[in-house]
């Protein structure tokens, strides 16, 4: 298991924690979508690969359809999450596999720790 992500606060955060009290089960819906949509800059590049993303033309900001998914799904998420250009290419669309806490995309140390800006 990947250490905890700690916030500008120095918080520990446990990815897969991250967010609403409403997930399914695990075995359901083993990949969580951590999104940091304060700095979407709305290229819509996520609703160009995944049908699963929407662009708000009236906000300018992108929505994920659903935060959890199986692996039917993990496939086109992962190309949302590395098709954002959003932090300088470093995406706010974030893919973390529930069971490991392991940011599977878009990851760009290659270490599996979650890549937010908090």
């Amino acid at each position: 298991m990947v250490e905890d992500t700690e916030t500008a606060d120095g918080d520990p955060v446990s990815p897969s924690e991250i967010g609403g009290t409403d997930a399914p089960p695990i075995e359901e819906k083993p990949y969580k979508i951590v999104f940091e949509a304060n700095l979407c800059i709305g290229a819509g590049k996520c609703a160009a690969v995944s049908p699963h993303w929407d662009l708000d033309l009236d906000t300018g900001l992108a929505k994920p359809a659903t935060y959890y998914v199986d692996e039917d799904d993990l496939d086109h998420q992962i190309d949302a999450a590395e098709s954002c250009p959003a932090k300088n290419g470093r995406g706010v669309i974030h893919v973390v596999d529930r069971r490991t806490d392991e940011e599977i995309a878009p990851d760009p140390e290659g270490d599996g720790r979650l890549s937010v800006d908090w």
